[in-house]
This record gives C-alpha cells, structure tokens and sequence, in this order.
C-alpha cells in the first residue's frame, strides 16, 4: 500500500494538535495503522507482534473474521439509538449468566466511567461517604480513582496522594489508601472507619500482582462484617482471567464489579454489574427520588458494541480456548525466565499467564511499592529491543492473545535473547 506520509510526518502533525502529541494513552512517538490477527504495522509498515492487543480489549486478535462478519451485519441496521435494543439486552443476559455476583448491568461506555458509577452506586447504597482503595490500582480517571494510582512519594498510610492537579481536597479527605496484599492493615483501617466506608474498591490482580492466598477473601469477609460494599474492578480481568473471571478465578464474589475491555469486542462499552438490591438504586421507582443515581450516556448499550462483545463472549465460550490461552501465556513466561536465568539476570516474572510482565528484581512482589523498586533502566533497556525487533508492548504488561501463532511465538523468542544478551548484558 502507498503510504502519502511517513510516520515521522504524523507524530510531527499530532504535536501541533494534540496535547504532548498523544492520546494520552501510549507512547506517541509510534502510530499504529491497521492491525490484523496478532499483528500490528505502524504507518512507517514495520510489522509487530502485538502484546499490547488495545490495552487487552482484541483477546481474539485483530479483526477476527466472526466478529466482523456479525458487526458488519448490523452496521446497515443502525450503529446507535440511545435505546435499549435487542443485542445490549441479550450481552446483559450474558453477562448475568457468565459473572457470579451479577444479577443485573447497567452499561456506559468506558471502565473509568463504570468504576465512577460504582463508586457512587455504593455511596447511595450505603449512606456512606468514604471509599478504601488500594496504592497502585487503577480505577480510571475520575477524581478518586486519581488517589495513590502512582504516587511518586511515599507518604503514610492511609494518607491520599493526587495523582492529577484539578482536583480538590476534598476528595482527598475522603479516600483511605492500603497497601495490596496486607489484610492486617486493611483490617485495621476498617475497624477504625467503618461506620464511614461506602466500598473497597479493588482490582483482584492488581495491574500484575497476583492476591496472595486469603487476601480477597479477607475483604470479603471484613465487608460482610460491617456492611461495606466490596467492588472487583474487573475491567482487565473480566473474561480473561477465565470466563467467569477473576471471581471465578479466586473464588470470591464480591457486590459488584465492574467489567470493560472483552465485553465490547473491541467497541467502546462497559458496565456495571452487581446484586440487585444495589443496583436497584438507578431504579427510582424502588429507591425514591433521594436515593436514585441518576445515570444516562449517548453511546451506552450501544448496538454494535453489544453484537461485537456477544459474537467475542461465544468464542471464548468455547472448550479449550481458555487453556489455550493459558499454554500460550506460559510459553512466554517460560521462554522469558530460560533467557534471563541462563544470563544470571535477577528478575520475577509477575501476573497470571493471561497478563503478566518481567520486573527486574530479586524480590517477592506484594505491593505497587514492590514494583517501584524493581530496576525500571532494565526494563527500559529490555522493552526497547524487543520493539526494534518486532514485539510490541507496554512498558509494564504483557497480554497474550488467541491469534497467536508459532512463528509469532519465534519471532518473540529471538527478540527476548538479543534483548537479554545485548539489551541488558552492560546492565
């Protein structure tokens, strides 16, 4: 294909329009222009293995030809109407079906804006005002969500540190940071706040770090105790992790969650799901005007997202594909561990085979301070050759897909090798 301008030339366009020259999602200084299965080719055409895959949402790859066939079969339909329709009713049953604690969604189009939703479904649930989250999630961009995400300085527990300027202190006052994996802690802070915590919000793989044995079930019961809601920001993990996702995964069902990514097929869509005598408060004919959330979106429910994610969910609904995934995650974790180990390269592989990454470190991860004291030169150095050499990724995960094939699994090997013997040999 003709290109009529280089990626240089794009990258200098974006600086002129678009602040920091980006969407402020990824490194601007690559453009991506058509993906296709497990394979990326940015505007200069050099070809990539994509591991970021959208931020997880193309689990199937790009342009799986099922899911094309039955968006292009609505798109003469109509692409939006701002009603309910037939395909977000029929992924609502789906998704009741397929995640333990729903009983009922309700859709928005982004997993910030569904983590923002649960935030304030469980404050009118609750009565309540403050939220607990955990140092190193993320819950999206909205003011509380942009608490301790990726503080740069280590203050005290509970204290909040803001992420973003813009936003008052009064949010501030009302969050209360723990760290991940520390029951005690949390335990503790709850037994002082709990007349006051509406939710504990919570990614159960938080980014990569796995919950070590009998910490989400510790929430679980803590929020049973005192009547706190327990939200699973399931936006990465749901129907990744496993169809049911990570409350399937782990075995512990929380009060809501909130699902993104896969549910979409690659469309904007996500949701909030949960038990219904919570959700019942965007129902104002149940809760009364005073205890009603008021929540209303253009593009929610919409229809081709709706067909996207159902033709996506009945792929991954069948057998072997979850433990396909999963071999494929471990041949890369495994080929990653057999090149640094055999190098003398201290370093932990981190996550679940379906999400994961390399920090360089010798120490068990737990928490997001962990990871910040892994040696991030190495892994810049690391992920820098294996984008020369045709991998593509974040500069923190790792996701597998189902497109994956043995020459993309090759071609990933040898880019681990040169990226350990020459990216980090004077490391």
């Amino acid at each position: 294909m003709l290109k009529l301008h280089t990626q240089e030339e794009w990258i200098e366009r974006a600086k002129a329009v678009l602040p920091a020259g980006g969407f402020g999602n990824f490194d601007p200084g690559i453009i991506i222009g058509r993906g296709e299965g497990s394979r990326v080719w940015d505007e200069d055409g050099k070809e990539y293995v994509d591991y970021l895959i959208g931020s997880g949402p193309m689990l199937l790859g790009h342009g799986h030809p099922e899911v094309l066939e039955a968006v292009l079969e609505q798109l003469p339909r109509g692409m939006t109407f701002f009603t309910n329709n037939t395909a977000g009713i029929e992924l609502a049953e789906e998704i009741c079906r397929a995640v333990t604690c729903a009983d009922q969604v309700r859709y928005v189009t982004s997993g910030g804006e569904a983590d923002m939703y649960a935030i304030r479904l469980a404050r009118a649930f609750t009565g309540r005002n403050k939220i607990m989250k955990f140092e190193g999630g993320y819950h999206g961009m909205s003011a509380e969500a942009q608490m301790s995400l990726a503080p740069a300085a280590r203050v005290n527990f509970p204290q909040a540190v803001p992420d973003s300027a813009g936003i008052p202190d009064a949010v501030r006052a009302q969050m209360l940071i723990a760290p991940f994996n520390d029951l005690e802690f949390a335990r503790s802070l709850i037994a002082e706040h709990h007349k006051e915590i509406a939710a504990i919000i919570v990614e159960p793989l938080q980014r990569i770090v796995p919950p070590v044995p009998g910490f989400l079930e510790g929430l679980r019961d803590l929020c049973t105790a005192h009547g706190i809601v327990l939200i699973f920001d399931e936006i990465v993990t749901g129907f990744r992790l496993d169809y049911g996702g990570a409350q399937e995964r782990y075995g512990v069902v929380p009060d809501l969650c909130t699902l993104g990514k896969i549910i979409g097929g690659g469309f904007p869509l996500a949701a909030v799901a949960g038990r219904s005598d919570i959700m019942a408060h965007f129902d104002k004919s149940k809760v009364g005007a005073d205890k009603w959330l008021m929540q209303l979106g253009t593009l929610s429910g919409n229809p081709v997202a709706a067909i996207a994610g159902l033709k996506t969910m009945e792929i991954l609904r069948r057998e072997g594909t979850y433990d396909h995934l999963r071999s494929l995650g471990h041949q890369l974790m495994n080929m990653q561990a057999e090149a640094l180990n055999a190098a003398g390269i201290a370093h932990q592989i981190v996550g679940d085979p379906t999400l994961f990454d390399v920090l360089f470190t010798d120490k068990t991860i737990r928490t997001y301070r962990d990871t910040q004291d892994a040696d991030t030169s190495m892994s810049a150095s690391y992920n820098k050759v294996l984008r020369e050499d045709g991998v593509f990724k974040s500069s923190g995960k790792m996701y597998p897909c189902l497109a994956l094939t043995r020459d993309d699994l090759d071609l990933t090997r040898a880019a681990v090798e040169r990226a350990v013997s020459e990216g980090l040999h004077n490391k």
